[in-house]
């Protein structure tokens, strides 16, 4: 609301001090803090009003309607969501072709679904390799800094046993 910094407040708290004086102070900050209370529910009732209102004129329904118009905008704004969506939607209509599977474009089409197959298939299989691999370096890693910090731990307990005895 107000741009005031730990500077300007602080020389407002040294002039209430000298103005008002050190035994009404307390009193001042409280009824500042009770008008300043009462400031923001009146602010938090009109604009709960103003919402109330705005509803029962149908602004909401008026705002539902502009968004789903800028839509059509985002697409032209996002080129990419654009052409994704387009791609999208052109590879679903002709995965729905019925082909004839015993024509040459039916037998191309079951080859290369084949060929997608094996290499998604694939895929999935190095990753799940990778993932495999690096667990093991992660365990590795842990074993490793286990016999690193019981090596460090060992001359303190040792020292301590010394301290002991």
């Amino acid at each position: 609301m107000f741009d005031l910094g730990m500077a300007e407040l602080l020389v407002i708290g040294i002039v209430a001090l000298i103005v008002v004086g050190p035994k009404d102070l307390p009193v001042l900050f409280r009824r500042v803090g009770q008008f300043v209370g009462k400031a923001k529910g009146m602010a938090r009732e009109f604009s709960s009003a103003m919402n109330q209102a705005a509803d029962q004129a149908g602004v909401k329904d008026v705002t539902d309607t502009f968004k789903s118009a800028t839509d059509g905008l985002n697409t032209v704004t996002n080129p990419m969501k654009a052409a994704t969506e387009t791609f999208k939607e052109t590879t679903k209509t002709i995965t729905d072709l019925n082909i004839d599977p015993d024509s040459e474009t039916g037998k191309l089409a079951a080859q290369r679904a084949e060929d997608t197959r094996k290499i998604q298939e694939a895929t999935a299989k190095k990753a799940q390799e990778r993932l495999e691999a690096d667990a093991k370096a992660a365990e590795q890693a842990a074993a490793e800094a286990r016999a690193l910090a019981d090596a460090a731990q060992q001359p303190a307990a040792d020292a301590a046993e010394k301290d002991k005895a």
